[in-house]
C-alpha cells in the first residue's frame, strides 16, 4: 500500500494535486457541544457574560475554514467558494449542534475545512460557556457528507450511530 502523504523515504510530504481535474466539491461536517439544560437556556436567551454564542461561533467557524491550510500541516490552501456554519439548540440532547458546509471548485476536497470549521465553532462555544458550566463538553465532530472529485459522493449512514445524534 502506498501512502500519499509519505515520500519514498517515509517522510511526510504535501501531495501534488497538480494533475487532478478541477471539480466542484462539497463537504459537510457536524459536531455538538453538550451542556446543562440551564446553560442551553441561557445560550438561547443570549444571557451569557461573553455575548451572543451563536453569532460568535458562526463567525469563528467561517474564519477557521478559511485558515485551515495554516492550521493543519499538509493541507492545501483552497479558494473556498462558500462556507456556511449553522448553529442551533438541540433541546432533546441539551446540546448545541454545529453543521458546517463548505463548497470549493478545486483539485482537492474541503473535508478538512468543514471539520475545522466545526471544531473551532465548538471550541468557541465551549469558551463562551465554560464560566457557567464546567461540565460542558464537545462530542462527535465528524464528516457527514462529501461530494465531487474522483471518489464521488459519500454520506454517513446515521444508523451506524445507534440512534444517537452524536
Amino acid at each position: 500500500m502506498t501512502l500519499s502523504h509519505l515520500d519514498e523515504r517515509g517522510q511526510a510530504r504535501m501531495v501534488d494535486v497538480g494533475e487532478k481535474p478541477i471539480t466542484r466539491r462539497e463537504a459537510v461536517a457536524r459536531g455538538w457541544v453538550v451542556m446543562q439544560p440551564e446553560t442551553l437556556a441561557r445560550v438561547q436567551e443570549g444571557n451569557l457574560p461573553k455575548g451572543d454564542v451563536f453569532a460568535t461561533a458562526r463567525l469563528a467557524g467561517i474564519q477557521a475554514a478559511k485558515r485551515t491550510w495554516e492550521l493543519i500541516p499538509l493541507t492545501h490552501p483552497l479558494p473556498l467558494d462558500s462556507v456556511a456554519v449553522e448553529v442551533q439548540a438541540d433541546e432533546a440532547s441539551n446540546a448545541v449542534e454545529i453543521t458546517a458546509t463548505v463548497h470549493v471548485t478545486a483539485r482537492t476536497g474541503a473535508e478538512m475545512e468543514a471539520l475545522t470549521a466545526v471544531a473551532v465553532a465548538a471550541l468557541t462555544i465551549y469558551d463562551m460557556i465554560k464560566g457557567v458550566d464546567r461540565s460542558a463538553h464537545i462530542e462527535s465532530i465528524r464528516l457527514v457528507k462529501k461530494s465531487g472529485g474522483k471518489s464521488g459522493t459519500w454520506e454517513l449512514d446515521e444508523r451506524e450511530l445507534g440512534g444517537r445524534p452524536y
